[in-house]
């Protein structure tokens, strides 16, 4: 494991999962979003980028843990779970306890064996939408055309 990895090495770890479903973008976009991390790790096989994790955070009350990726070619071999643990293990050490993420369908089971609990159903996150919804139209309904 290693300092954080360039914006295209995680323009192409991330596209390898499909997340990005179609949209096509430049490294500068991932190099802003990694220039807004807390905290970062990546994992190198060589010179190419094969896990990479990354916390969100005030530093003082929330954690937010984004983007663990492991190139498909590599899962099942324990790096997800190195991943998680050093970045949980660096918010811990910094005083930080609300440690959250969002998992993926299937996923689950391998953030609760990283010590993770799912949300009870009367208190779900939620994820803002309409931007999805604006997108689609430029101009918003009850604005002068």
């Amino acid at each position: 494991m290693s300092g954080p990895p360039d914006a295209a090495a995680f323009q192409r770890l991330y596209d390898s999962t499909g997340w990005a479903g179609g949209l096509q973008r430049e490294p500068e976009f991932f190099a802003r979003a990694m220039a807004g991390s807390w905290a970062q790790c990546a994992v190198y096989s060589g010179e190419e980028l094969v896990g990479f994790g990354r916390v969100i955070s005030d530093g003082v009350l929330h954690a937010f843990i984004t983007e663990m990726i492991v190139s498909p070619s590599w899962q099942g071999r324990g790096l997800g779970a190195q991943l998680l643990d050093r970045l949980v293990q660096h918010c811990l050490q910094q005083g930080l306890r609300d440690i959250q993420l969002f998992c993926a369908e299937g996923k689950q089971g391998f953030y609760e064996k990283g010590g993770f609990t799912p949300r009870l159903p009367g208190r779900p996150g939620m994820q803002y939408t309409r931007c999805a919804e604006a997108s689609e139209s430029p101009t918003p309904p009850d604005s002068p055309e």
